[in-house]
């Protein structure tokens, strides 16, 4: 059974820097690209970012391309997003998921506030 738990959410003002985690199991991680998506307050759920199976081929969102950078430890089995000079508009709860089986994380909240 997969299982995505996301951490590292949190409340930073804007300019600042967070880190999230996502911690996978059930399935073969290192076989699988990984996606981590966002769904601002009243708004739908969107694309944020994308890696491959090995971690050689990243995607993002123009709204965040050049200030978050997606990895992950095929070892550890974990995906990371590195959030840096947050904007207000980052402000939403941030998901893991897997693509192939369309398997999703709780999620985590991310506040950016003055």
């Amino acid at each position: 059974q997969v299982h995505l738990v996301e951490s590292g959410g949190g409340l930073v003002k804007p300019g600042e820097s967070l880190t999230l985690s996502c911690a996978a199991s059930g399935f073969t991680f290192s076989g699988n690209p990984m996606t981590w998506y966002r769904q601002p307050p009243g708004k739908s759920r969107e694309l944020v970012a994308i890696i491959g199976s090995a971690g050689a081929h990243t995607n993002y969102a123009d709204s965040v391309r050049g200030r978050f950078t997606i990895s992950r430890d095929n070892i550890q089995n974990s995906l990371y997003l590195q959030m840096d000079n947050l904007q207000l508009s980052d402000t939403a709860v941030y998901y893991c998921h897997l693509p192939s089986q369309n398997a999703w994380g709780r999620g985590t909240q991310v506040t950016v506030s003055d």
